[in-house]
């Protein structure tokens, strides 16, 4: 079983920057890709930014310029820094991961989450 933790969240006042941490434990042997996903009130979950286990990023266009996502993959561990926060950013954000357990069965494991609330 994998387990996703995530941290980092907050409150903060438009401008500003928060920077969220995902861990990620159990029973890994590889982890393929990593994510980022929001959610806010009333609104459908969107895919914010990906990472692959080879480095190659993707981000959702309202966020380009402002996120960066990164992730060390010898600590299964992975970050968002958001900067110039607005309060569209405002959502409870959940960290993904999918890749193979120790014994070689898939998997696609997601975090509880964490809030994060931007203030105008």
């Amino acid at each position: 079983q994998v387990q996703l933790v995530e941290s980092g969240g907050g409150l903060v006042r438009a401008g500003g920057s928060l920077r969220l941490s995902c861990a990620a434990s159990g029973s890994i042997f590889r982890i393929e890709a990593m994510g980022w996903y929001r959610q806010a009130p009333g609104k459908q979950r969107e895919l914010v930014a990906s990472v692959t286990q080879g480095g190659n990023t993707n981000y959702a266009d309202s966020v380009k310029g402002r996120f960066t996502i990164s992730r060390i993959n010898a600590e299964n561990t992975m970050y968002l820094q958001m900067n110039s926060l607005n309060p569209e950013d405002t959502a409870v954000y959940y960290c993904n991961a999918n890749g193979l357990t120790a014994l070689r069965g898939i998997f696609n494991a997601r975090g509880q989450g964490t809030q994060v609330t931007v203030s105008s």
